[in-house]
């Protein structure tokens, strides 16, 4: 039996995963959590073969606690899935030890698929995402400023461009205020941007914010 835990902050998406589980005589969905902390909780208590999670979590981002989990949970798989279109976070999830990648949007026709082949081993992308990965790899230079920021980077870069204020996101990531003006500059520089108003339109540009 491949015991399926999911991270998912709405209950609509936790309940129609569950409905598509449920026509899998050998797939049981054995818990779920609505947070990163509650996701860690039913780890410790529970025998899991793969975990779903979302990439935009209350609190904690997705990928920050991809990173926790492959520290401490390395035999478990991690299966992301996002409202976000693949070419937005994927390369990012799976570089940082995800072993596929899935939109909301298409779970219903490929969670079952993606899940069979990561307990078994393997890797799940689309065949669109796979394509875009063999052009990265074939690509020796050119990428895009953003693609050239750390995790933590890409992150406050985002909330910077959705407009928060440095307290709000200090307070949101449980940094100083000193350590998030210190990654606004590295962005900044890494980005060669002056302003929060450029951050904020090249993210829009390049679909990094809604």
């Amino acid at each position: 039996m491949i015991n399926v835990l999911i991270a998912d902050d709405h209950a609509l998406i936790r309940e129609g995963l569950k409905k598509t589980l449920s026509g899998e005589t050998d797939m049981t969905l054995i818990g779920a959590a609505n947070n990163i902390a509650e996701l860690f909780k039913k780890l410790e208590q529970l025998v899991v073969n793969i975990v779903l999670l979302d990439i935009t979590m209350p609190g904690e981002s997705g990928l920050d606690a991809l990173k926790e989990l492959r520290q401490k949970y390395p035999q478990i798989p991690v299966l992301i899935l996002s409202f976000h279109p693949e070419q937005r976070f994927a390369v990012r999830a799976l570089k940082a030890g995800a072993s596929g990648y899935i939109t909301k949007q298409s779970a219903t026709e490929e969670l079952v698929l993606a899940i069979r082949k990561i307990v078994s081993g393997g890797k799940y992308v689309s065949a669109s995402l796979a394509e875009e990965l063999a052009t990265e790899l074939d690509m020796q230079s050119g990428k895009l400023p953003h693609e050239t920021l750390s995790d933590r980077e890409f992150q406050v870069m985002r909330l910077i461009a959705a407009g928060k204020k440095s307290s709000e996101i200090a307070e949101e990531l449980a940094v100083t205020m000193s350590t998030v003006n210190t990654y606004r500059m590295r962005i900044f520089e890494k980005m060669n941007i002056q302003s929060n108003v450029e951050l904020a339109r090249y993210a829009l540009e390049h679909g990094l914010i809604e």
